[in-house]
């Protein structure tokens, strides 16, 4: 790697806000807030909206929508064209 052209990249704590879970892994991101995490050291942390934890295709919770009655729709509107 060339020196003195690539960011820091250290340990971060990671918030979910919504869900109120920290995960700790490495970043180049910043922050001026720091927490302590549970092996006593202090870690910048960067508080996020949403992640795995909260989203909903990942917590199951994501809705289905009803794509046949959508088709179903267009056909009636539109009707198939025959080439």
């Amino acid at each position: 790697m060339k020196s003195g052209i690539h960011p820091e990249y250290r340990p971060v704590v990671f918030r979910d806000r919504a869900a109120d879970h920290a995960f700790l892994t490495r970043s180049t991101a910043t922050s001026d807030r720091t927490v302590e995490w549970e092996d006593g050291s202090t870690y910048p942390v960067i508080d996020v909206e949403i992640s795995s934890v909260s989203h909903p295709f990942y917590t199951g919770n994501q809705r289905v929508l009803d794509t046949a009655g959508r088709v179903e729709r267009f056909q009636r509107r539109y009707g198939r064209r025959e080439p």
